[in-house]
């Protein structure tokens, strides 16, 4: 659990987080989630957790969280080594994602939310398929292990991809 949560705040939050491009330590200070998040989802029968490990070493250099929703398949948590990004690791652990949400979990449509406040991000996923549904999930400005906003307009954007 440890490593996929240390995994998580390098990809997004605090000085190692500035290597990569998912960064969000302009929009938020303090942590993205918790140890208790990722051992629930871990012990979830709803939820899987892919892991991506450097064919040399072992370590772990990415992850992505697949979560049955009912009616699709949440993606979310993804996260990879700042120094690692761009470098194709997150393109092979979201299409393996939307594999196993189509072909494990038996859902048509994967569902994402992204700060919206993030367009290069939004961007990214919009090239890999996924569309703007129009809907916005207000941020949780009030639990503290999302961490502490520098701004006060922060919202996600709901995307989905349809995958079979």
């Amino acid at each position: 659990m440890s490593a996929i949560h240390a995994l998580v705040e390098s990809a997004y939050r605090g000085d190692e987080s500035r290597a990569g491009w998912t960064t969000e330590a302009e929009l938020l200070d303090g942590t993205r989630t918790d140890e208790q998040e990722v051992r629930a989802l871990v012990e979830s029968e709803r939820s899987r957790i892919l892991l991506a490990h450097d064919a040399a070493t072992g370590a772990l250099v990415g992850s992505v969280l697949v979560e049955d929703e009912g009616d699709a398949a949440y993606v979310g948590m993804f996260a990879v080594r700042p120094v690692l990004q761009a470098r194709g690791v997150g393109r092979a652990l979201l299409a393996e994602a939307e594999r196993l949400a189509r072909d494990v979990l038996g859902r048509d449509v994967t569902r994402m939310t992204v700060i919206a406040q993030r367009p290069e991000l939004l961007a990214w996923y919009q090239r890999r398929g996924y569309a703007l549904t129009g809907q916005r999930e207000p941020f949780p400005y009030d639990e503290a292990r999302c961490g502490k906003p520098r701004r006060d307009d922060l919202v996600f954007e709901v995307l989905e991809k349809r995958v079979r």
